[in-house]
């Protein structure tokens, strides 16, 4: 089955399915084996619960997320349904078991075999108590907003060795290692099982995680990984629940440099007030375990993650859901994180996502929009296409190096929204040079022109410069005004001074 992880906080709902007297006997737990050339196998259930004539259904993706299933009608003898994403159901009586069939909205479809099972199998593990709450030292990383890439938004569950390898090279080559890009992240599905003794292994994608490490920091690059606190992985692989410590010391001897600390399935075990203590428990065992690892925390900005993320030495935590790569995601998420700006500083940033610049969703204007909001919110700057076939255009944008000075500058200070006028907003940043970054942004559709007092954000007097940079060019500024023309979905991002 594939990833049904853009559903993420939709929780199990049941739903009356209206069934003939004659119809098969569906009730109970039927679950579906995904074999993956990885050698990894991921389970994924359907639960039935029939009462007379009716049926109670859902989906639990990935032994991670129960997902109610929608419209359900009885079509003969087979129960079909949807969920939410335009996935389409169709579930048909076969001897002892039952043949799904699945198609989605977007194209494609799969067919599995769906067995029965004790409801045992798809409970989840008895819950561990959460450690006794207390505040953990800040581990001295992360003071400026990491940089890099991470294998998600392009590559998902095809991600290996080889790609790590090469990316590693191409983010040398390009030019992007020389203007500030260092971790290389594996996401989800690298992940095999555990050995006898309880230690985490890699499955046949990567076949040797130290040998892999050594290369990249070969390259004078570092090398992060991916875990969830959960029993299992957003995809459905193995997670750290219990093994924390153990995982830990794990990461320090491949010699992991970044982990991403994802919810997913820990949300069917704990609650939302337990984010704090799950996370602390990674954070303390990553503070013991003899390595300095970047600590990113995952967790769609679920229980303010931002007021309590730096006690559990967090160095920076996600504020919203997944990035899509298109113009109404980006610019949904990017222009609503400024109520957040006083959270943000050396050593713990605000997290709005990775990059999708280069993936082929937006425009150039509408990419250089998202690189400038991203280096105005002083967010962590995670490449998240193909830097082996990136264009000349993505490289010039992601390795614009006036712009990244602006995410990188050493005072911290996440910029806020000045004013909004006919869909143009105006953001600023104090620099630590007394320079102040200046965002026009044009959110809508058609070019428009922008132009205001230098008060109106704060300057007593004229600039005496002023640099455009996305032109790479010293403006002569206007005495009284700034005035400039923004392109549609487009960005002017100025330094002044």
């Amino acid at each position: 089955m594939r990833s049904l992880r853009h559903l993420l906080g939709f929780h199990a709902a049941g739903l009356a399915l209206a069934l003939s007297a004659q119809a098969a006997d569906v009730n109970g737990v039927w679950r579906m084996d995904e074999h993956k050339n990885s050698g990894a196998t991921l389970h994924n259930y359907i639960v039935l619960r029939q009462h007379g004539e009716h049926v109670e259904g859902s989906v639990l993706e990935n032994s991670s997320w129960e997902i109610p299933a929608l419209d359900a009608r009885l079509e003969g003898d087979d129960i079909v349904f949807h969920t939410e994403g335009d996935w389409n159901f169709r579930v048909r009586p076969e001897g002892a078991n039952l043949r799904v069939l699945i198609t989605y909205g977007g194209g494609g479809s799969d067919e599995a075999l769906a067995v029965p099972v004790p409801a045992s199998e798809m409970a989840a593990p008895a819950r561990l108590d959460p450690p006794t709450l207390r505040e953990l030292p800040y581990n001295g990383l992360a003071k400026t907003p990491p940089m890099g890439w991470n294998s998600w938004n392009h590559f998902a569950e095809r991600v290996d060795d080889r790609v790590v390898r090469e990316t590693a090279d191409a983010m040398v080559s390009s030019g992007m290692a020389a203007a500030g890009y260092v971790y290389v992240n594996i996401d989800d599905t690298w992940e095999a099982g555990r050995d006898a003794q309880g230690n985490i292994v890699p499955n046949r994608k990567f076949p040797d995680m130290k040998a892999l490490a050594d290369y990249v920091h070969s390259k004078g690059l570092k090398l992060g990984i991916y875990s969830s606190p959960g029993p299992v992985t957003c995809g459905g692989y193995e997670g750290t629940y219990g093994h924390e410590e153990q995982d830990a010391r794990t990461y320090a001897a491949w010699g992991i440099d970044y982990l991403k600390y994802d919810w997913c399935s820990a949300g069917r075990i704990y609650h939302n007030a337990d984010l704090r203590a799950i996370y602390q428990r990674m954070g303390d065992a990553l503070g013991r375990s003899g390595r300095d690892i970047v600590f990113s925390l995952c967790e769609y900005g679920m229980g303010d993650v931002w007021t309590w993320a730096p006690k559990v030495s967090g160095n920076l935590w996600r504020t919203t859901g997944d990035i899509e790569d298109n113009w109404k995601s980006m610019s949904k998420i990017g222009f609503n994180q400024g109520h957040l700006a006083p959270f943000a500083g050396p050593g713990h940033w605000n997290d709005p996502d990775m990059l999708e610049v280069g993936n082929g969703g937006m425009s150039a204007d509408e990419y250089r929009t998202h690189f400038s909001l991203w280096s105005m919110l002083a967010a962590p700057l995670m490449a998240g296409n193909d830097l082996r076939s990136m264009s000349a255009g993505t490289r010039d944008i992601l390795a614009n190096r006036d712009v990244i000075a602006i995410d990188q500058d050493a005072l911290g200070r996440e910029a806020v929204r000045a004013f909004e006028d006919g869909g143009v907003e105006v953001w600023t940043r104090p620099l630590a040079d007394g320079a102040l970054a200046v965002g026009i942004f044009n959110r809508n559709a058609d070019e428009k022109q922008a132009g205001f007092p230098w008060a109106r954000i704060g300057l007593a007097a004229a600039p005496t410069t002023v640099r455009d940079l996305w032109r790479h060019a010293d403006v002569a500024p206007d005495a009284s005004l700034c005035t400039c023309v923004v392109a549609g979905h487009g960005v002017v991002l100025l330094r002044v001074k």
